[in-house]
């Protein structure tokens, strides 16, 4: 029997890789577009003192004076550097490109990029670095996760709360792991078991940024940890918050391995 004409062909393995990382880019610029303002003022922040301890080391011939412009301008530049590397890092992710990385420093400029954001929308952030467990990773890829949870969380508690991240290790001390938790409303137990399933959302209609929920999300973020041979779970109470905990097998520090 003849095909019918509205039957189309599958698409190839190739074209489903090619949609998949179409979908994994759209996801991350997504996130990206809703740090725009933070970054900004984050940047400013730091250019700030630049430019007024330049301005006040060129008037005051005073060398000790001059030396503690100079500790502040380099200060702030190297703060300038955290944040620019970090949006360029995520902005223009290299190829799959995995080494020993710092998991709470990925997590610090991670915050550091959302402070602005959360601040503005009454979130505070209770962040506590338990211990700096390196990991093998694509820092990008970790850090478009962490950044995802991060502004879910947020989203979570449209009135304010808090979101407590920490880093540290697992009960094995085998797995790096970094949990990220908020004081919303929760997720019904029938949401929760669906929640990393492609397209489906929770939200409803935009939030004041205007964003609301594709249901790609947290579906990119678990495809990318499962990538990363780690793992990605949520934990929710109605009325009491939702936890999600990425896992992911720990490695040697740079150092370490140079000692070895």
């Amino acid at each position: 029997m003849a095909a019918s004409s509205n039957d189309s062909p599958l698409p190839t393995r190739e074209e489903w890789e090619a949609l998949r990382r179409q979908v994994v880019e759209l996801q991350r610029v997504s996130s990206l577009g809703v740090l725009a303002g933070s970054v900004c003022h984050e940047l400013n922040n730091a250019l700030t003192p630049i430019l007024s301890y330049a301005k006040l080391g060129l008037r005051n011939p005073d060398p000790e004076f001059r030396k503690r412009a100079f500790e502040k301008i380099l200060d702030g530049a190297e703060r300038a550097a955290v944040i620019t590397g970090g949006v360029l890092g995520l902005a223009r992710p290299r190829a799959d490109r995995r080494s020993a990385a710092d998991i709470a420093r990925l997590t610090e400029e991670v915050l550091m990029l959302t402070a602005k954001d959360l601040s503005k929308h009454r979130v505070k952030v209770d962040f506590q670095v338990e211990a700096r467990p390196h990991a093998r990773v694509n820092p990008a890829q970790i850090q478009q996760v962490l950044l995802n949870l991060v502004i879910n969380a947020r989203q979570a508690m449209p009135d304010g709360g808090t979101v407590k991240v920490r880093v540290g290790l697992d009960a094995t001390g085998r797995l790096a792991e970094v949990s990220v938790a908020d004081t919303g409303r929760g997720i019904a137990p029938s949401d929760l078991r669906r929640i990393f399933e492609p397209f489906f959302t929770t939200k409803i209609g935009p939030d004041e940024t205007g964003l609301g929920g594709t249901g790609l999300g947290l579906s990119v973020c678990r495809e990318i940890v499962e990538g990363h041979r780690g793992r990605l779970r949520a934990e929710s109470r109605i009325g009491r918050g939702t936890t999600f905990t990425l896992r992911l097998p720990s490695c040697p520090s740079p150092a370490q391995q140079g000692a070895a």
